[in-house]
């Protein structure tokens, strides 16, 4: 599970921020919420929320940044901030893996493609909750400090290219140290799942649902569940559709929705309402759709002890089927499961039945910079408790974190040059 995302001078962040799924607990309250493990406590969920263009997918990004990195992936997409003359970007992440507390960080030269730094550190913990940091592995080129559990690379570390992170340069099974931390890493990585709801691929349920088994079953009673009308959702052979006046070459209406290389295997996908058998790709609803792509992410992180990291969940979804969905992950019978995403929707800031305050965030600039806090920084003192209205607070600009949008200058300018024109054809 994710503890912390850590970012500075990556893409819309200069200074350094930081995300944090660590539960308080000080607060009693919504126990479901949080898991537990090992004295170390996490929440399960968390949603964020902003304005558009404030820097909420870039959040996203960044986790996105450090999956790839892990799994040796190209970065390409990794920028620094764009008003920083400073060339290095700065990621970290601490997770909880099988019980314990790891924290790995690394720079990044976009210019010179060059990893300057990287540090794996484990975090343990005792039964009165005191923390004590044991270095694996420390890469300072910059600096010339080095560190390692297996002191025979020590010597080697230093003339180790920079062009990739240290795991991936060497044979790690002559290092037992380096090699578990290889294991670790690449272990978590693998395990999140980021996906963007306004260009989700069908492919992943597609693949779940080929094979008859307890898995597609239960992607199967999500979707059946997630929609009133739906009869039956499946995979079924070519012969077996049967449609009155389709034409199977029409295009599904959603360009992130059509992938002209999986077509056949799209329109394979039948949805059943009252007897009848469709193909979904051609006759559901865009949020129905997205909820049958969305729904094999959801039940594998449910069932395998993943996570998910959506950005903008609420696309094209009912807020009650935002809601069932946030719900199903801060269940207690949700054990090991997490889920971190963007929203809009204003019904899901519900610290009464839903989250607790340190599971709501924001992501909010102004002209010196862009913050990302919890709402659990605003405390009683400042007006703000478990009780409170939060969304009319929200509403009010109260977190900051709310658009400003003067369109009415727009209306205004467009009908003065319309009056302006008609007095001077006069």
């Amino acid at each position: 599970m994710i503890i912390e995302i850590r970012a500075k001078n990556c893409f819309v962040f200069d200074e350094q921020i930081a995300f944090s799924m660590k539960a308080d607990m000080r607060n009693k309250k919504l126990a479901s919420n949080v898991h537990k493990e090992n004295n170390f406590s996490v929440l399960k969920t968390a949603g964020i929320y902003g304005p558009n263009n404030a820097g909420k997918t870039c959040l996203i990004k960044c986790i996105n940044a450090i999956k790839s990195v892990l799994l040796n992936n190209k970065i390409n997409n990794l920028m620094p901030n764009i008003f920083s003359k400073n060339a290095v970007c700065e990621l970290g992440i601490t997770f909880l893996n099988d019980g314990r507390k790891f924290s790995y960080d690394f720079k990044y030269d976009v210019e010179k493609e060059e990893y300057i730094y990287e540090s794996f550190i484990e975090i343990l913990k005792d039964q009165y909750n005191n923390e004590k940091e044991v270095c694996w592995l420390k890469r300072d080129t910059k600096h010339d400090n080095y560190d390692c559990q297996d002191k025979e690379l020590l010597s080697m570390i230093p003339v180790v290219t920079k062009s990739n992170i240290l795991f991936h340069l060497i044979d790690t099974n002559k290092f037992p140290s380096i090699n578990e931390m290889k294991k670790i890493l690449i272990g978590f990585a693998n395990k999140i799942d980021i996906i963007n709801m306004n260009n989700i691929p069908m492919k992943h349920t597609i693949e779940l649902m080929k094979n008859k088994n307890k898995l597609q079953g239960k992607v199967v009673d999500f979707i059946k569940n997630a929609d009133l009308y739906l009869d039956n959702f499946e995979y079924v052979e070519m012969n077996g559709i049967k449609i009155k006046g389709a034409d199977l070459d029409e295009q599904a209406e959603e360009q992130v929705l059509n992938l002209p290389e999986n077509f056949m295997e799209q329109i394979r996908l039948v949805s059943t309402y009252k007897g009848v058998q469709v193909p979904s790709m051609l006759f559901d609803s865009t949020g129905t759709k997205k909820i049958a792509a969305l729904a094999s992410y959801v039940i594998e992180a449910l069932e395998q002890g993943r996570i998910i990291v959506v950005d903008e969940l609420d696309s094209s979804i009912h807020f009650k089927l935002t809601r069932a969905i946030v719900a199903m992950f801060n269940n207690e019978l949700n054990t090991n499961a997490q889920m971190i995403f963007t929203v809009h929707d204003v019904n899901l800031m519900d610290c009464k039945r839903l989250f607790r305050k340190e599971q709501i965030w924001f992501v909010s600039k102004d002209n010196d910079g862009v913050y990302v806090y919890s709402l659990a920084d605003f405390t009683a003192e400042k007006g703000v408790r478990d009780t409170s209205d939060i969304i009319d607070k929200y509403r009010k600009g109260a977190f900051a974190a709310l658009p400003d949008p003067e369109l009415i200058n727009t209306l205004l300018n467009i009908k003065g040059n319309v009056k302006k024109e008609e007095v001077d054809s006069e």
